[in-house]
């Protein structure tokens, strides 16, 4: 069990309901699905005890099983540790391997498989993904929530086939977000925020008989923070700033809108650290009906 506290705009695990989401990174990078953190002599020797106690104590659990625990505590009560290194407790900490729960089955998670080592207080320790502010700010990074991005529309009910289609973002909805992770264990006390700012705004309409605007249906961030220009009486013959325009009806259904928040991410932590993190996205659907314009004839 990590012993990570997030704190912020987080929900406690990727996803979720009201709408809202976690990033996804652009490009291939991922946050990390495993890490090493410390235990302080006291939390080691509980956790192996209990481990221990728990396998060999459960009705049919086969015996290879209660072997192996049985060497794992050895080790480190009997054998190349002596009673859990806690003569030494003030001197320093075990870190043990801990996996995202979210990502567990992920060959990803399976990397951080050393087993528990000990390492005196101010040593570096002597392996990848051992948590730093850094690695806190990655940890953050995956349970940073969003809110849906779903764009007002006007006309609002249903547009029309070749009717310039205005959207828009309000700015007190869609302002910067953060999550703080940190970890107080032994002589480690770290953290890191990491904090997403959204900078624009992608359209896809759903049908490739439509048109964007700008063209390449990226609407940026605006000045004071919103995203595209509320439609009002006056703008019927300007182009929006930020919106659509469908070439055909969608006839008896709609057609399905994607709208996609770019988010810059940038961190600080502890001692000063601090930097840039992938970019992240999170959109969401959103139904359009686009009827014909009625013609009369006389």
């Amino acid at each position: 069990m990590s012993k990570v506290v997030y704190s912020g705009s987080t929900s406690g695990s990727r996803g979720g309901g009201n709408g809202g989401g976690a990033l996804r990174p652009v490009g291939d990078w991922t946050p990390p699905a495993c890490w090493y953190e410390p235990r302080s002599a006291e939390q080691f020797r509980d956790y192996v005890e209990s481990m221990y106690e728990e396998t060999v104590n459960t009705p049919g659990q086969h015996s290879y099983a209660k072997q192996s625990a049985g060497m794992f505590r050895d080790d480190y009560k009997d054998g190349t540790y002596k009673n859990y290194n806690l003569d030494k407790k003030d001197e320093g900490s075990f870190w043990v391997a801990v996996r995202d729960e979210d990502r567990w089955m992920e060959p990803e998670a399976q990397a951080c498989d050393k087993a528990p080592f000990w390492v005196q207080n101010g040593d570096p320790v002597p392996v990848e993904n051992a948590v730093t502010p850094e690695v806190l700010a990655e940890l953050a990074y995956n349970r940073v929530r969003l809110p849906a991005a779903e764009v007002t529309l006007r006309p609002e009910a249903a547009t029309k086939v070749n009717l310039p289609t205005w959207a828009w973002l309000d700015k007190a909805r869609f302002k910067e977000t953060s999550v703080t992770a940190s970890i107080a264990v032994g002589g480690l006390n770290i953290q890191a925020t990491t904090t997403a700012r959204p900078v624009s705004l992608r359209l896809e309409p759903g049908t490739p008989d439509a048109e964007t605007y700008p063209a390449s249906g990226e609407c940026v961030i605006n000045a004071d923070g919103s995203i595209g220009e509320p439609y009002t009486r006056g703008n019927a013959d300007r182009t929006p700033p930020c919106g659509l325009k469908y070439l055909r009806s969608s006839g008896d259904g709609t057609f399905t809108l994607r709208a996609t928040i770019t988010w810059d991410i940038s961190w600080t932590g502890t001692g000063g650290a601090g930097g840039d993190l992938p970019d992240g996205t999170f959109g969401n659907d959103q139904a359009v009906a686009v009827q014909e314009i009625q013609s009369v004839n006389r």
